[in-house]
């Protein structure tokens, strides 16, 4: 079991420290710094995101938990394609679609999660 909890306490290091990096590299083209490097960086911590969403499936009977869970692997995912649009189409502003729904999408799914588990313990 020490083995399950570490494998969780390390994907969700990784989920924070992908969000931060997507999260400066997300702010600094709207204030119109917007250098190619900055793509680089956005699209890692979109990958880091989606292998720690991945490295972190949740093994539990609770069949809706385990829904909320590849919910956000599905969140991950479109943070990946916000990546992609980020380099494929230049002077648009599409890859925020993409990132908004994909928050969007995470803060249910952690929500949702966090209900359950406290519904599950009474």
């Amino acid at each position: 079991m020490a083995k399950q909890e570490t494998r969780v306490q390390i994907s969700s290091l990784l989920v924070a420290i992908g969000l931060l990096i997507m999260l400066v590299m997300a702010v600094m083209p709207l204030l119109n710094i917007n250098l190619l490097w900055m793509r680089w960086a956005f699209a890692a911590g979109a990958a880091l995101v989606l292998l720690a969403r991945i490295m972190g499936v949740y093994s539990g009977p609770a069949l809706r938990i385990k829904r909320l869970h590849r919910l956000l692997i599905v969140s991950a995912v479109l943070y990946c394609a916000s990546a992609a649009m980020m380099f494929y189409s230049r002077g648009t502003n599409d890859w925020i679609a993409f990132l908004l729904a994909g928050l969007l999408m995470q803060v249910y799914a952690s929500w949702m999660i966090d209900y359950e588990g406290k519904k599950a313990q009474k």
